[in-house]
C-alpha cells in the first residue's frame, strides 16, 4: 500500500512538473515573439524615419560605431544632440528677440546647430538650418523668423520620434549591431 501511495505521489509530481515545463515553454515562446515583434516595430519605425526624410546616411554611420562595449552609444549621442541643440536654439531665440539683429551672430549659431544636425543625420533639421542661413545672408528677418519656427517644429517632431524609437529598442532588450537594410 505504501508503494502504491508513493507511486501515485511520484506520478502526481511528474504531471505537475510537466505542466510547469509546458507553462515555461509557452511563456518563453511568448517572450521570444514579443522580442521579435518589438524589434520589427523598431525596424519599421526606423525605416519610416529615413523614408520621411528625418534621418540620412549619417545615422547609419553613427550606428556603425555602436558595439558591445557601448550598447547605447547612438541613444547617448542623440540625447547629447538634443540637449546641445536646445541650448543653441535658446541662443538663437534670444538673438531674434533683440531689437538690433546681429545676422552674423545668428549665422554662427545656426552653423553650429547645422553641424550638430549633420553629425547625427538629422536631415530635415539640417536643411532648415541652411534655409535660415540663406535668410541671414540676405538679412531677411521675417524669413529667419519663419524658418526658425519651422526648425523648432522639426526639432520637436524628430525628438518625439527618436524617443519612441529608442523606447522600443529598450523594450526589446540589448541593441544588436546595426545593419543596413537591403536595397
Amino acid at each position: 500500500m505504501l508503494m502504491i501511495c508513493y507511486s501515485l505521489y511520484l506520478i502526481h509530481n511528474l504531471v505537475l512538473l510537466r505542466y510547469h515545463l509546458l507553462d515555461c515553454y509557452y511563456i518563453e515562446k511568448s517572450n521570444r515573439m514579443d522580442y521579435v515583434n518589438t524589434r520589427r516595430q523598431a525596424a519599421s519605425m526606423r525605416k519610416c524615419l529615413f523614408d520621411q526624410g528625418y534621418l540620412d546616411e549619417q545615422f547609419y554611420q553613427l550606428e556603425d560605431l555602436q558595439d558591445d562595449a557601448s550598447p547605447n552609444f547612438v541613444e547617448e549621442v542623440v540625447t547629447l544632440f538634443f540637449r546641445d541643440s536646445l541650448r543653441l536654439m535658446a541662443n538663437i531665440d534670444q538673438s531674434l528677440d533683440k531689437c538690433a539683429k546681429d545676422f552674423n551672430k545668428l549665422d554662427v549659431y545656426m552653423q553650429q546647430l547645422k553641424g550638430s544636425c549633420t553629425s547625427i543625420g538629422a536631415s530635415k533639421m539640417k536643411t532648415e538650418c541652411t534655409v535660415f542661413r540663406d535668410y541671414c545672408r540676405d538679412e531677411n528677418i521675417e524669413g529667419c523668423m519663419r524658418s526658425f519656427q519651422k526648425l523648432k517644429r522639426e526639432h520637436s517632431v524628430l525628438r518625439q520620434k527618436l524617443e519612441s524609437y529608442f523606447q522600443l529598442l529598450r523594450q526589446a532588450g540589448p541593441i544588436e549591431c546595426a545593419t543596413r537594410p537591403s536595397k
